[in-house]
C-alpha cells in the first residue's frame, strides 16, 4: 500500500533578506546565487511539516506495518543545473510558524518563520544563536536523508524513514523537515556546497499553496498483501506465457478518500476446451505469489504514482487476486491509470510480464 500525506505548512527561508517570511509562496526554493566576486550572495532552505497522527494511530492499531517513508518533491522548472550535486533533508529541532507572507511583497512580511526567526520579527525569537540563522535541526545517525542530482530537472523522492520513525517513537518532536544543499549553520565552511563558491543553480519544487496537482507529499510504503487461495487453482507456467489480463467491477469513478478493493483477473488467451459445467474463459485462476504487481500512473502525464515494489504487491482469496486503495491523498479531478507486472518462473526460464491495458479511473470529490 502506497498512502500520502499532503504537507501541513511549508516554506522558504532566504538567506538575503533575514526577516522575510514566504509561507504563502506557490514556489519552494533551494537557491545559491554566486556574484562576480565570488561571493555566495544568496542561500536558501526549505522548510516542510507534515502531519503524522494518523500513520502513528494506523501503525499501533495494526493496519499499517513495518513501513518506509519518502519525502516527495515535484519539479517546477529548477534552473541552471549544471553540476551534480545533493541535497539533504534533516529534521527541525525547533517549533516554527509558517506565515502568510510572499517572497515578493513590498514591503515585506515579516510576522512568521524567516532566516533570523523561526515565528516572526516582532517576537523576536531568533533560531537557536544568533549564528544559527537559517533554521535549526538535528544532526548524527539516523538524522539524516539525502538525495543526488544529476545535470537535470527532476522531481524529488527521498527516503526518510530513520526520521519519521524517530518521531513516531518520540525520540525528538515533529517539528518538520529542513531541506538544503550541505552546510554548517552559519554558512561559513567553504568545504560544503553551500559554503564554497561553486554555482549549483537554482532549486524549485511546488508548495502546499500551489494551484497544480503536484503539492508535496510524505509518501507511506509498506506490504498489506494477504494470501489465501481457498480451492482455486494456480495460473501453470504454460498458461503464464500467454495470458490476458482483466479488472472485475472497475468503475469508472471512485471517491475522494474512500477505501475501494481493486479486483484483477488473468487467464489463458486461449483456455482449453473441457466438458465441464463452468466455461473455460470463465474459470478464476491465480497468479503468482509474491511476484505479482500493479502500478498506479496519471492517464494523462504518464507520471509514475505508485511504483512496482514490496508496498504494491497483489493479493488473493478465495474468489481471485485483487489489491486495495486508499483514496486518501489521491488528488480529486485527477485519472488514473492501472499497470501490471507479472514475474513467474527463475533463472533461464524465468518469465517477467507487463500489462497496459488501459484500464482507468477518476477520482472525484
Amino acid at each position: 500500500m502506497h498512502f500520502f500525506t499532503f504537507a501541513e505548512k511549508d516554506t522558504t527561508l532566504y538567506q538575503n533578506s533575514g526577516s522575510l517570511n514566504a509561507g504563502m509562496d506557490e514556489i519552494l526554493e533551494i537557491r545559491k546565487e554566486v556574484s562576480a566576486t565570488g561571493e555566495s550572495v544568496n542561500v536558501s532552505r526549505i522548510l516542510i511539516r507534515f502531519d503524522i497522527n494518523e500513520i502513528s494511530s494506523s501503525i499501533v492499531g495494526g493496519r499499517i506495518t513495518k513501513p518506509s517513508f519518502f519525502l516527495n518533491l515535484y519539479d517546477a522548472k529548477s534552473e541552471n543545473l549544471n553540476t551534480s550535486q545533493s541535497i539533504f533533508a534533516y529534521p527541525v529541532s525547533q517549533s516554527w510558524n509558517m506565515g502568510q507572507g510572499n517572497s515578493y511583497d513590498n514591503p515585506i512580511t515579516t510576522d512568521g518563520c524567516s532566516w533570523n526567526f523561526r515565528d516572526s520579527e516582532n517576537e523576536g525569537t531568533i533560531w537557536g544563536t544568533v549564528s544559527a540563522s537559517g533554521g535549526n535541526w538535528h544532526t548524527g545517525n539516523g538524522y539524516e536523508a539525502s538525495h543526488s542530482i544529476n545535470h537535470k530537472t527532476e522531481d524529488v523522492r527521498i527516503d526518510v524513514t530513520d526520521i519519521v520513525n524517530r518521531w513516531l517513537s518520540g525520540s525528538i518532536p515533529n517539528d518538520g523537515f529542513i531541506i538544503k544543499r550541505s552546510g554548517s549553520i552559519a554558512n561559513t565552511d567553504t568545504n560544503t556546497d553551500e559554503g564554497n563558491t561553486t554555482s549549483f543553480g537554482n532549486l524549485s519544487f511546488f508548495s502546499s499553496d500551489t494551484h497544480t496537482k503536484y503539492p508535496p507529499t510524505l509518501e507511506t510504503v509498506w506490504d498489506d498483501s494477504k494470501w489465501s487461495t481457498g480451492s482455486l487453482s494456480p495460473l501453470t507456467m504454460t498458461n503464464l506465457e500467454d495470458m490476458v489480463i482483466y479488472m472485475k467491477g472497475l468503475r469508472p469513478e471512485y471517491k475522494e478518500k474512500s477505501k475501494a478493493r481493486f479486483r484483477i483477473v488473468g487467464r489463458e488467451r486461449f483456455p482449453e476446451t473441457s466438458y465441464s459445467t463452468t466455461p473455460a474463459n470463465l474459470s478464476v485462476k491465480y497468479l503468482p505469489s509474491g511476484s505479482s504487481f500493479y502500478s498506479i500512473l496519471d492517464a494523462e502525464t504518464d507520471e509514475v504514482i505508485v511504483p512496482y515494489g514490496s508496498g504494491s504487491k497483489l493479493s488473493c482469496d478465495s474468489t481471485g487476486n485483487y489489491f486495495m486503495l486508499d483514496l486518501n491523498g489521491y488528488q480529486p479531478e485527477r485519472y488514473y491509470r492501472l499497470e501490471f507486472r507479472i514475474q513467474s518462473g527463475s533463472g533461464v526460464d524465468e518469465l517477467d510480464q507487463y500489462f497496459n491495458e488501459g484500464f482507468t479511473f477518476k477520482v472525484t470529490q
